[in-house]
């Protein structure tokens, strides 16, 4: 499957018919396992759930699925479109649509801020995958079992200011995460998904049937689909929308380098729509695993980040087979970081195997090192860094630790940055009739698509970044 090592030659000719020599996906379905596989995260199954209980339930769930059907789905076609017209990495993708429509060079900066965007993320994503193989081996042993809440916070404390436990399992999910990208686009990403897509399904069902047992079903079928519109607030809009951004993992170059391997006879449009449903669904499906079970053991729903790794560990910890439905919820969230860790990596390895001529296993091997570097970062700010506030003389990043500052960066910077960039580019600077092309949608269906992505979606966008940085 490699990717023209010819640096500059690779992207310097006709966009027609570019990416027909590199590795492709096989299929439609494949396409969207992979880019489902990239969505469905950390953030479907850890942090849809709490932030849809710290802002009330219902309401934010709706808001949030508007944000998914106006904003989500154009900038994902957008995305996609720009990755397979351009056949490239995404930095190459942008410099060869530039040349060939006359723009300026530097929009390929566009690229490279989701690159970079990926990149960070991936560095202390790949610490909190490490603390679900940790609770995996925690909650299999039965150490959660008949635990107080106190009990419970001391495992996760425990684990936090360990820096040799935390290293050692950040190293086996980076590992785990070079494996699969070094075998390239079929061997590789295609096949890990197409076992652990199914996998993440099966067992997120087999968690669903268990809360229903639980007789607390239909209340937190209440919580999430009944909207309660006092409990929205005006940040909770915002949330919702930064949300919705965050988990279809745009902003972050992914859709654009898994779009550069899409075959030209695969419609955008409706493999976007698929991967939005599905993962939608998956962050629902989420919340009536785990909504359950906090109401039947009479605990807060608005936890915050620690509902995870603290409130359902004491639940699991109390309830009939909880070592057993615990230790496959926690084999759940490794194959669902899994997979957007392996999305994560994969821009920067398609590039430097444009632009340093590196082949699949060497850039692998090299970015992945150097990400799993950046990481030891995040671990020791969560133990014997833990005071250490690099940019702690800016007002708003006061306290914030190493671990804090690439995660409000990336998520509150960059990644709508990234996306700003990305509907700007589509809705006022590419050639209108290459992108009717691209898409092949009826005239109505594509204006209403460059409507959205040239007016609606960048000041949706634009009023989120400026309230983050706010």
């Amino acid at each position: 499957m490699s990717v023209s090592s010819s640096g500059s030659a690779a992207y310097s000719g006709s966009l027609e018919g570019s990416n027909a020599q590199r590795g492709l996906w096989s299929s439609r379905f494949a396409f969207i396992l992979a880019a489902t596989g990239s969505a469905v995260g950390l953030g479907n199954i850890w942090k849809f759930p709490y932030v849809t209980g710290e802002n009330g339930g219902g309401a934010f769930v709706l808001v949030y699925l508007l944000c998914i059907a106006i904003i989500g789905i154009p900038i994902m076609m957008a995305e996609v479109m720009i990755g397979r017209r351009g056949g490239h990495s995404p930095v190459n993708s942008i410099k060869a649509i530039a040349q060939r429509d006359g723009l300026n060079p530097a929009w390929k900066l566009v690229g490279a801020v989701g690159i970079l965007a990926g990149f960070l993320i991936l560095s202390f994503y790949s610490v909190i995958g490490g603390w679900a193989i940790s609770y995996v081996g925690t909650t299999a042993s039965g150490q959660l079992s008949g635990q107080t809440a106190d009990a419970v916070g001391a495992i996760f404390s425990g684990l936090l200011s360990n820096p040799g436990t935390l290293l050692l399992w950040h190293t086996v999910f980076m590992a785990l995460v070079m494996l699969v990208v070094a075998k390239g686009v079929r061997s590789g990403l295609e096949r890990a998904v197409s076992i652990l897509m199914p996998a993440l399904f099966v067992l997120l069902l087999i968690v669903v049937g268990y809360a229903m047992t639980t007789g607390h079903f239909g209340q937190a079928a209440a919580f999430l689909f009944q909207p309660d519109f006092s409990k929205l607030t005006t940040s909770g809009v915002l949330v919702a929308l930064g949300h919705a951004f965050f988990t279809l993992s745009l902003g972050m170059a992914v859709m654009m380098a898994y779009g550069s391997y899409l075959p030209k006879k695969i419609s955008i449009a409706k493999t976007s729509i698929t991967v939005s449903v599905i993962d939608t669904g998956v962050a629902l499906l989420a919340g009536l695993a785990i909504f359950p079970i906090v109401f039947a053991n009479g605990l807060e729903p608005g936890a915050g980040p620690g509902l995870i790794f603290q409130t359902l560990p004491l639940a699991f910890g109390q309830m009939p087979m909880g070592s057993l439905f615990g230790t496959l919820f926690f084999v759940l969230l490794i194959f669902a970081a899994w997979t957007s860790g392996i999305s994560l990596l994969e821009p920067i390895v398609e590039w430097l195997e444009e632009q340093k001529g590196m082949n699949r296993t060497v850039s692998t091997l090299g970015a992945g090192v150097v990400c799993w570097a950046l990481g030891i970062a995040s671990i020791l700010s969560l133990n014997l860094w833990a005071d250490f506030a690099p940019l702690g003389f800016i007002p708003m990043l006061e306290g914030k630790t190493i671990f804090d500052l690439l995660d409000f960066f990336t998520a509150n910077i960059l990644l709508p940055l990234g996306g700003l960039l990305v509907a700007l580019m589509a809705g006022w600077v590419m050639s209108k009739p290459a992108m009717e092309k691209e898409l092949a949608l009826s005239p109505g269906t594509f204006n209403l698509w460059f409507v959205t992505v040239r007016f609606i979606t960048p000041i949706a966008v634009g009023v989120v970044f400026i309230y983050n940085l706010m």
